[in-house]
């Protein structure tokens, strides 16, 4: 059989993949070997890997990488450990093909390894844009990567413009838009967040209306994290709605958004607040779908939410140039603005549903091409 290695990193990592990887487990023709890394392996965000193991998955091996720190200095460290790590799982395990997702410093290390060790790579998500140090990284993937499953039209033709050869490149949709898609057909909270994940701060009456708030550091102004989550904090705060708060993730800066959550919690003690490490995708996104409006500055707002139809504020430069909906309003890292714009969306309702990144059909098109494509190693840019 096909051996298809495909290495998850961190939260939304996995999010991104499960109905692909569901569809390559239930190929005949395909053994699925799932290496588990970074992030994903920590308790602190969330114990990614007792999710995927939860939910039937079998996890090959187990890759500890993660240099603490939350800094420039250590994403870089992080992702040279992570060669050096990934390669030796990558030849215990003797992959036909490996998969890495999206533009993560750690989806860097699993393209260098495999690249070098002669082992097809498959690119999930590439061609996008965004703000950050993201951007360097996944266009560089691109070049590293043997074929490209991309989420949308546009993605297709921006890789095609850096080079790659047309017939590497296939319209897949975005497998975490599969996820909002069963959402929608079963909508239902039918579980208490709170006493379900547990997580720290006030128990809150989520029957009038909630927030979510999900806001990550970002790489390249890194050393104004804290600042910019504070902003983030008091507007929220100042509206006095009940919020559902997600830990970031772990990049350069993270620490400070970390301390800054910390040191306003300790100040204000905010009656209306609660903060979760993570959730389960499905979980997360029907609280976010029964939300009034999703703040910050994760792709979620942009992917999920515009497939779901939920209200975004997306704060910052994180997710400039990035593809998006009717359903999102942006702006600077200012409380005065955060709390009229989320005031203004939560007064809106829902969206129509916008299929921009996807028809939730992405996981069976990314096993069948899997399943077809020759391997190939080499590429020439032909000018």
């Amino acid at each position: 059989m096909r051996k298809i290695c495909v290495v998850i990193t961190a939260r939304p990592s996995y999010s991104r993949i499960r109905t692909a990887l569901e569809a390559l487990r239930a190929r005949d023709d395909i053994e699925l070997q799932i290496v588990a890394a970074a992030s994903a392996l920590l308790d602190r965000y969330g114990s990614v890997v007792d999710e995927i193991e939860r939910d039937g998955f079998e996890v090959a091996r187990k890759v500890y990488m993660v240099l603490e720190g939350e800094q420039p200095l250590t994403m870089a460290k992080t992702t040279g450990i992570g060669m050096i790590e990934l390669a030796t799982a990558l030849d215990n395990l003797r992959p036909d093909f490996v998969v890495t997702i999206a533009d993560r410093h750690e989806t860097l290390a699993t393209a260098v390894a495999s690249a070098y060790m002669n082992i097809p790579l498959v690119h999930i998500q590439g061609g996008e844009i965004t703000g950050s140090i993201d951007e360097k990284v996944r266009h560089a993937i691109t070049k590293l990567a043997d074929y490209h499953l991309v989420s949308t039209a546009q993605a297709s033709e921006r890789v095609v413009r850096m080079g790659e050869e047309p017939s590497t490149v296939i319209i897949t949709g975005c497998p975490s838009i599969d996820i909002a898609s069963s959402v929608l057909q079963q909508p239902a909270l039918d579980f208490d967040p709170m006493q379900k994940y547990g997580g720290v701060g006030a128990e809150l009456d989520l029957s009038g209306g909630y927030l979510v708030v999900l806001q990550h550091s970002v790489t390249t102004e890194h050393d104004l994290a804290r600042t910019q989550v504070q902003e983030t904090l008091h507007a929220v705060a100042e509206l006095g709605m009940p919020t559902l708060w997600f830990w970031p993730n772990p990049d350069a800066g993270s620490d400070g958004t970390s301390r800054g959550i910390r040191a306003f919690r300790e100040a204000q003690n905010p009656g209306k607040l609660h903060f979760f490490k993570n959730m389960a995708p499905t979980d997360f996104l029907r609280v976010v779908y029964h939300s009034r409006c999703l703040v910050g500055n994760s792709s979620a707002g942009i992917r999920e939410c515009s497939f779901l139809g939920v209200p975004v504020v997306n704060i910052g430069s994180r997710q400039a140039g990035r593809d998006r909906g009717v359903n999102v309003v942006d702006v600077d890292h200012d409380r005065v603005a955060i709390s009229k714009a989320i005031r203004g969306q939560a007064a809106k309702g829902r969206h129509p549903s916008d299929p921009l990144y996807g028809d939730g059909r992405a996981g069976p098109r990314i096993a069948a091409a899997l399943a077809r494509i020759e391997p190939r190693i080499e590429k020439r840019l032909d000018y």
